[in-house]
């Protein structure tokens, strides 16, 4: 029985890596640092701030890390003017809400940056949970975040539906036990279905309650059997 969903951020509740791209590039130009559209593909696949920082800019104090991530997040709320949610996202998530279903949020952006967002769509009084990148040690693939939102919503994994878009963050939410809905596109179905996604949909839009609890019931005790759709 479904009893709650888990949603990633970035490219799931919000249409964000365009405007995460520019704003990293324009952080890192102000370091002296040039990077290719190839370069910021890193920054895509649910990492913490603090593995990207270092990532592009080696070794850093925390006081370094904690400055650089304001500076970065000043770029970031500077090209949001037109933040904008994920097709089909703000309906389900209100869906759920009105069906008393449980509402986590799991995702590798800061603390602040996450409930920012979430104030600017008007969606904060939805989240029953919010588990950030500044709660954890190890960010996606690594289960930790999952396991968290779970332990909050006071929810065995195995009741928990997570929503995510990337092949990390679908091995996460695997890996600490709950199942997984993908949003996808033509080019990256198979590998998020190789990472395990039960499901891979081009966006929420549309997507029912009860489809979703068909879905969640559809992945019990399937190995390896999963479903896609076209996208």
């Amino acid at each position: 029985m479904l009893r709650g969903v888990v949603f990633d951020l970035d490219g799931v509740i919000v249409d964000s890596h365009p405007l995460h791209k520019q704003a990293w590039r324009a952080f890192l130009a102000s370091m002296g640092k040039e990077v290719s559209d190839s370069d910021l593909d890193f920054i895509l696949e649910g990492r913490r701030r603090r593995d990207i920082l270092i990532h592009f800019l080696g070794a850093l104090s925390d006081s370094e890390i904690q400055e650089y991530g304001k500076r970065k997040d000043h770029f970031f709320q500077q090209s949001c003017a037109n933040l904008q949610a994920v097709v089909g996202t703000v309906e389900i998530i209100k869906d759920l809400d009105k069906a008393a279903l449980r509402i986590a949020l799991a995702t590798s952006a800061s603390r602040n940056r996450a409930r920012w967002t979430l104030q600017q769509l008007k969606l904060s009084q939805y989240f029953d949970v919010v588990v950030t990148g500044d709660d954890v040690i190890e960010s996606k693939p690594d289960p930790t975040i999952y396991h968290l939102a779970a332990q909050n919503l006071r929810i065995p994994p195995e009741y928990l539906l997570a929503v995510e878009d990337s092949v990390c963050g679908v091995l996460s939410a695997k890996a600490a036990g709950l199942r997984c809905l993908a949003i996808g596109n033509a080019a990256n179905v198979p590998e998020l279905l190789q990472a395990g996604a039960h499901r891979v949909i081009p966006n929420l839009v549309n997507l029912s309650i009860a489809e979703l609890e068909q879905l969640f019931t559809a992945s019990l005790g399937s190995a390896g059997g999963y479903e896609s759709v076209q996208v």
